[in-house]
């Protein structure tokens, strides 16, 4: 990253000064757009526009690189934009992916408007093409279904590979959506150190929606018992959000402080078994990884007849039982990034999960 600084004679009046500076950033807006960017997104966004590229190829449009050179989007219109999301329910990509693609143009055409070649009016008209809602994502998918088609192709970039070539395109791995018994199954009897603890981290991520990064960071100091109230920071947005604890996770969170450390980290790791009897069900004074955390959702769920059970599919589930929820509502809580509703929109200090309604 490097910063240039304009350089203008002595005499240059206000009005040349403007000019110049103008053209000058004008020209570095996707590099200072990217320079912003984590590098987990901006890897997302060129497989987007990668994708994008593909379909201006598939009719014969050439283009440059769409993520770098603001040239490359001359041309562009919201009909070829409105299209190339027709085109992807039709190649079986995932409806959810299909939002996210449409974001990304709509962020790199305001970027090219920026940089002056791409049209207010153009640009206008892109942000018009929409993405689709829950209830419209599952009457779409429910038609391409019924006429044969995938609906969860994987790009490219996410290919399944071995020896360096890529195997498969089939679909990822389903989710696993639980039904209320099998979420009743999940949390045990808190009679152990143990039980208490991935109660409240299975809870943490199934009544919450947290995701395990968020989960493993979690401090001492985040829970405020008398207020009910868990603050917390989300690694992939970089913000700090206010949740207001279900009952259930009030709960299990007052069973398992009792026991946790006083201060920093809150997660402990389970004894080893092969210290003994009287270790079992009882926690050390070793912190917790993520992947240890994996396993005791993994765990859980076997107890139920579940394999494969993962810290995602409760986020999943968490998703599903907020459906009804307001949009708007159910992204603040989840902490998804979304085009309506940019989370930096958000008000300071708001609980994020307010107004949210879990179906029983």
């Amino acid at each position: 990253m490097t910063l240039d600084i304009i350089s203008l004679p002595n005499d240059s009046s206000i009005v040349i000064a403007g000019k110049a500076a103008n053209r000058a950033e004008a020209l570095k807006a996707f590099s200072n757009y990217r320079d912003r960017r984590a590098a987990n997104t901006t890897r997302r966004q060129d497989a987007d526009l990668e994708l994008f590229a593909d379909y201006l190829n598939s009719i014969s449009v050439r283009v440059g690189s769409l993520t770098t050179n603001p040239r490359a989007w001359q041309g562009v219109t919201w009909g070829l934009v409105s299209n190339f999301v027709q085109w992807q329910l039709q190649e079986g990509y995932a409806i959810d992916s299909v939002n996210v693609r449409l974001s990304t143009i709509k962020i790199y055409a305001g970027l090219a408007l920026t940089a002056g070649t791409v049209t207010a009016e153009t640009y206008a008209m892109i942000r018009t093409v929409k993405g689709y809602g829950y209830k419209e994502k599952v009457n779409i998918d429910g038609k391409r279904k019924a006429a044969g088609y995938e609906t969860r192709r994987t790009t490219k970039a996410r290919m399944i590979r071995k020896n360096n070539e890529p195997v498969s395109t089939h679909r990822k791995r389903q989710p696993i959506f639980l039904n209320k018994p099998q979420r009743d199954g999940l949390i045990s009897d808190a009679k152990t150190q143990q039980a208490r603890r991935d109660n409240l981290l299975i809870l943490l991520m199934l009544d919450h929606g947290l995701r395990i990064s968020e989960v493993a960071l979690l401090q001492v100091g985040d829970f405020d018992l008398s207020s009910q109230l868990l603050k917390f920071y989300r690694p992939k947005t970089k913000q700090t959000d206010t949740h207001r604890l279900t009952d259930r996770t009030l709960q299990a969170a007052r069973d398992y402080l009792k026991i946790a450390p006083p201060e920093g980290c809150i997660w402990r790791a389970s004894a080893m078994k092969n210290e003994g009897r009287k270790a079992r069900g009882k926690l050390t004074n070793q912190g917790m990884s993520t992947n240890a955390i994996y396993k005791r959702v993994e765990l859980a769920g076997r107890r139920i007849g579940i394999e494969g059970l993962s810290p995602h599919d409760l986020r999943h589930t968490f998703a599903e039982r907020a459906k009804h929820s307001p949009t708007k509502i159910l992204q603040t809580a989840g902490g998804w990034n979304s085009e309506s509703m940019p989370l930096r929109y958000q008000k300071s200090g708001a609980i994020a999960n307010e107004g949210l309604i879990l179906e029983e």
